[in-house]
């Protein structure tokens, strides 16, 4: 079943009021978020770079770490007024009128 941005900020927001009865508050939800991005990038480093895994990583998924984050992220939209959806697309648009020629002419790049 494929959700759009602002059908899955709608879904987050109705569990947290049914099933997670409230909301964090805004800082404790930062916290959070830091903590599962350091979750996911532990992960990705034992994947894709030199460390080995620890037993206690060994059944975590790189899927269920990224859903983890974009929940949280989701969280602190929903509490600060954020549409997500909005935002991403005005980002492609800032991104795309700075970025237009940057990228393609940078040498490293090539």
């Amino acid at each position: 079943m494929d959700i759009t941005i602002k059908e899955a900020q709608q879904q987050v927001d109705d569990w947290i009021k049914t099933v997670g009865v409230r909301y964090f508050g805004e800082l404790t939800n930062l916290g959070i978020l830091m903590e599962e991005v350091g979750e996911l990038s532990r992960l990705m480093v034992r994947k894709y770079g030199e460390q080995s895994f620890k037993e206690s990583d060994k059944n975590k998924e790189l899927a269920d770490e990224m859903a983890d984050v974009l929940w949280v992220l989701m969280c602190l939209a929903n509490q600060t007024g954020v549409d997500l959806t909005d935002a991403l697309q005005k980002n492609f648009e800032k991104k795309n009128i700075r970025d237009a020629t940057r990228h393609k002419e940078n040498e490293k790049l090539q």
